[in-house]
């Protein structure tokens, strides 16, 4: 029963996570995050706050993974299993997004196609990439990682965090081979941090206030430090390469926050209907980061954006309509479909199906006042690049 609950428990938190993987992507490629080096209104403050936030999501997934992959043995099926998963989402939606024009024709190319035929390698997924290379080196990393004493495993975290996580965060410049999170590297390290949480636990973040705390502090501090940063270049014109970097994943302060909160849902009993509608839901969470991960430029055309910037409709009302649409979407899932794989791929093929026509109609009807904004921001920079030029 225990196991069980632990389950329920990673589960929700597996939700959640990629909840916020989503408002990180509307906020982030939806224009809604104002650039730092220009003077911010409270809207502006209050985005990056809400980025701040959700900032944990990856490192979050991450660890999940890790804590449940470092008891696991390697299982070949497994690998293929996820890598045909991977395979059918990137050519099934890059070849849709071309043939439907949601990527223009001038970016569909031989490369392009090859990115959907080699998503892996190709660095379609950053994510699955470095998911998937850490699962083929599960049986070497997972052997070393259960052989080692409590002690050598807090020297080698010790040595991992320092060297890519903390010197980065405190550090006045940009490292050169500083990957930002997005690699399997820094995946190594999350992965160790979590097999490290398996075996020995950190007993002073047992209690959940400890842990929510941890969080706070990880969500301030990052919100923090880039309004100093922020509040710094305003003055000096200095530090606009690092302006970012309490960002990124692999910077401190999203660290403990991510740590935080994992531990917060780790030691936390969640049962009855919440906990089996999240077991159930929660493997198909991976599924909505691969529908809302695309290629080039197709991220500047989501809806939303159309939607806020050419209709002029509110930030709010816009959030919850997909709030609301991604709510009967689950609850259809929950209450109507029958619970065996036919019908869950029926019910996955359907939604696709009826979220991709309104889609296109919607881009049919609006799509256009968009790329009229676009061309006036080329005359824009055309007539300023003009000006530049005339001595």
């Amino acid at each position: 029963m225990q196991k069980k609950e632990r389950m329920a428990n990673l589960e929700v938190l597996r939700c959640v996570a990629m909840m916020m993987v989503v408002v990180l992507h509307y906020l982030g490629k939806g224009g809604l995050l104002p650039d730092l080096t220009a003077p911010l209104s409270v809207q502006d403050m209050v985005a990056w706050l809400l980025e701040a936030f959700c900032i944990v999501a990856v490192n979050v997934y991450m660890m999940i993974s890790g804590y449940f992959l470092c008891e696991s043995s390697f299982k070949l099926s497994r690998l293929l299993t996820l890598w045909l998963q991977l395979w059918l989402y990137s050519v099934g939606i890059g070849v849709l997004a071309a043939v439907t024009g949601i990527v223009p024709a001038a970016e569909v190319s031989t490369h392009y196609y090859l990115t959907l035929l080699f998503p892996v390698t190709m660095g379609h997924y950053w994510f699955l990439t470095a998911y998937l290379f850490l699962y083929i080196l599960l049986p070497f990393v997972g052997m070393g990682l259960r052989r080692m004493t409590k002690q050598q495993f807090q020297v080698a975290l010790v040595l991992l965090f320092v060297t890519f996580c903390l010197l980065k965060s405190v550090l006045p410049f940009r490292l050169e081979e500083d990957g930002k999170g997005y690699d399997c590297l820094w995946y190594l390290c999350v992965f160790c941090a979590a097999a490290y949480l398996r075996r020995f636990g950190i007993p002073f973040l047992q209690k959940k206030s400890r842990a929510l705390l941890l969080y706070l502090i990880g969500i301030f501090g990052t919100f923090g430090e880039a309004m100093l940063l922020h509040l710094f270049y305003l003055k000096t014109g200095s530090l606009e390469l690092i302006l970012k970097i309490p960002y990124e994943y692999n910077h401190i302060f999203p660290f403990l926050a991510s740590l935080g909160l994992f531990c917060l849902f780790l030691d936390s009993s969640i049962q009855g209907k919440i906990g089996s509608v999240a077991v159930r839901i929660a493997p198909y969470t991976l599924g909505v980061y691969l529908l809302h991960e695309n290629l080039g430029e197709a991220h500047r055309k989501h809806a939303y954006q159309v939607m806020v910037n050419e209709l002029k409709i509110g930030h709010i009302k816009v959030a919850i309509l997909y709030a609301l649409l991604q709510l009967a979407i689950s609850l259809g899932f929950i209450y109507l479909c029958p619970n065996t794989v036919v019908a869950h791929w029926i019910y996955l093929v359907l939604a696709i199906v009826i979220l991709v026509v309104t889609y296109v109609l919607f881009t049919l009807k609006y799509y256009h006042l968009h790329e009229e904004y676009l061309a006036s921001l080329k005359n824009v920079n055309y007539d300023t690049d003009r000006q530049k030029t005339d001595f």
